[in-house]
């Protein structure tokens, strides 16, 4: 049975000038900073229904305030990443973050600010200084893609198409990336070519039984990408949020970091705080650290509960509305309950190789935002950073390709993998989540990709196989425990920290990512 179709591109020199695949934050921004240029942006759904921009509630991380510094937020950065941040690279975002803050601010976004009408910024785990912009203290993601999608729908250099989705890339015989295969919401495939193709389609979240990610993140770029031959990197190192409420829904509720910045305190079951006996930090420990320690309280009957009635209280509906409105839909008043949660994959570390200017190992990709793999987030993101280093990215992108001669694509095709059918990916996503997920050990990851070979079997090597194929291959190969990466069997840090890069041999379906 044949588990894949090829599609090529008959007419090449009729396709678009520079295409970008998804529309949260990374692509809106990039589109508008491309101004005058022409580029197509196209999205599975209406602007900011399916992009995990906007569900982000902590903010953007960067150096405002007077008394912070560039090099005081690189090395908060540096430190996080637990020795595999590349200090160039973090630097660079710490940088330039604060002019990009100045951009959104001047495309309307409308960051809290203090009586004085300074910014008012927060402070978040692992970071030295408050440095954090927010908007109504939980719809920083909601704010900013609200100003970008207004901006984008008035811009007349871009052209939005939608639903369609990337499931493949279109690729000429010298390797040269020339665009992408899309699928338009009846299943129809086309091939839309491309000068220039930049993925921005977010990250791998969708994968795991308990994600905080819109359902379609699902390491759709990793596989994609993959397949045409770019070089991968660090695709073992998953965030697993600490504070998904623990209700029931899929995806989770995100109870945000912020609420433990301004003193909500994690409770047993008994109403026993727990987290001074894992880090001396407590609440305000590295993300991993207090992943982990939910992690055990769970495992052991405890149970793992946020309180902040005393912290934020009745103020809750007005610092903190979107985790109100979740809480109470849920049937829980957090004014005056403790609130249940539980970790949840969140933030994928590892991506698609980039350089400094977002290019990939293939000619004609680009990539930026959670697909990618810059160095600016080693084993473990600092908070806040992800949306500071998409727009930084896309800036960078778009200061490249503004005025660049791109070449026309040449004949291409591209091979589409089924999608993996309904059952199957609940099958996968429950195996990664107990076998590739806070803990692990070799026993779990054998079996995981015992189990992801089967399916491969049965359904073909889906775009979803593949990247939970190179997640969990890495994390096998990894006998180490570092940053977001927890061996129990492997419970210390070697003291020589090496990424992981892995690029498509012969037989995919074998391969392993070496460190």
């Amino acid at each position: 049975m044949n588990h894949s179709t090829r599609i090529e591109a008959s007419e090449p020199g009729h396709g678009e000038d520079i295409l970008i695949v998804g529309a949260g934050l990374a692509g809106l921004f990039l589109a508008l900073r491309l101004a005058p240029r022409k580029c197509t942006v196209i999205a599975p759904a209406p602007l900011g229904e399916a992009a995990s921009s906007a569900w982000a509630q902590g903010g953007l991380a960067a150096a405002l305030d007077p008394m912070d510094t560039a090099a005081s937020h690189a090395a908060d950065t540096v430190a996080a990443g637990a020795g595999l941040v590349d200090p160039i690279i973090a630097r660079l975002i710490a940088e330039e973050g604060p002019a990009r803050v100045l951009d959104l601010i001047e495309m309307g976004v409308p960051f809290d600010r203090t009586d004085e009408g300074a910014l008012a910024l927060s402070l978040e785990a692992a970071h030295s200084v408050p440095r954090v912009a927010r908007v109504a203290g939980d719809l920083a993601g909601k704010a900013i893609m609200g100003a970008l999608t207004a901006a984008v729908q008035a811009a007349d250099h871009i052209t939005l198409k939608w639903p369609f989705r990337a499931v493949g890339l279109l690729q000429d015989d010298n390797g040269r990336i020339a665009g992408a295969v899309v699928r338009d919401r009846k299943g129809n495939l086309s091939p839309l070519t491309a000068r220039e193709t930049v993925f921005c389609t977010g990250g791998s979240g969708g994968l795991f039984r308990v994600t905080t990610n819109p359902p379609q993140s699902r390491g759709d770029a990793l596989a994609m990408a993959w397949s045409a031959g770019a070089l991968i990197a660090d695709p073992e190192f998953v965030q697993f949020h600490p504070t998904a409420m623990d209700v029931g829904l899929d995806p989770a509720p995100l109870a945000t970091e912020a609420l433990r910045g301004e003193g909500a305190i994690l409770l047993d079951r008994k109403g026993e705080p727990f987290m001074h006996r894992y880090h001396k930090d407590a609440e305000l420990a590295p993300r991993d650290e207090v992943a982990r320690a939910i992690h055990s309280e769970r495992t052991a009957g405890r149970g793992a509960f946020l309180d902040a009635t005393e912290a934020v209280g009745q103020d809750f509906p007005a610092h903190f509305p979107t985790v109100f409105a979740a809480c109470m839909a849920a049937g829980i008043d957090p004014r005056v309950k403790p609130i249940p949660v539980a970790p949840a994959a969140h933030y994928h570390m590892g991506g698609v190789v980039a350089d400094m200017w977002g290019r990939s190992t293939l000619d004609g990709f680009s990539v930026c935002g959670e697909c990618a793999s810059t160095g600016a987030h080693g084993a473990n993101r600092l908070a806040s950073n992800s949306l500071l280093e998409a727009v930084v990215f896309a800036s960078r992108i778009a200061d490249r390709l503004r005025e660049a001669d791109l070449n026309q694509p040449a004949k291409s095709a591209g091979d589409v993998p089924d999608d993996l059918p309904a059952d199957a990916l609940q099958t996968l996503r429950l195996g990664m989540a107990e076998k590739c997920g806070v803990v692990r050990d070799a026993v779990g990851l054998a079996s995981l990709l015992e189990q992801i070979d089967t399916l491969a079997v049965q359904h073909g090597d889906a775009r979803a196989l593949s990247a939970s194929r190179l997640m969990a291959a890495s994390a096998l190969s990894r006998e180490e425990s570092r940053g977001g990466h927890y061996r129990s069997d492997f419970p210390e840090t070697m003291d020589t920290a090496l990424r992981t890069f892995a690029r498509l041999p012969a037989e995919p379906a074998k391969a392993e990512a070496t460190t």
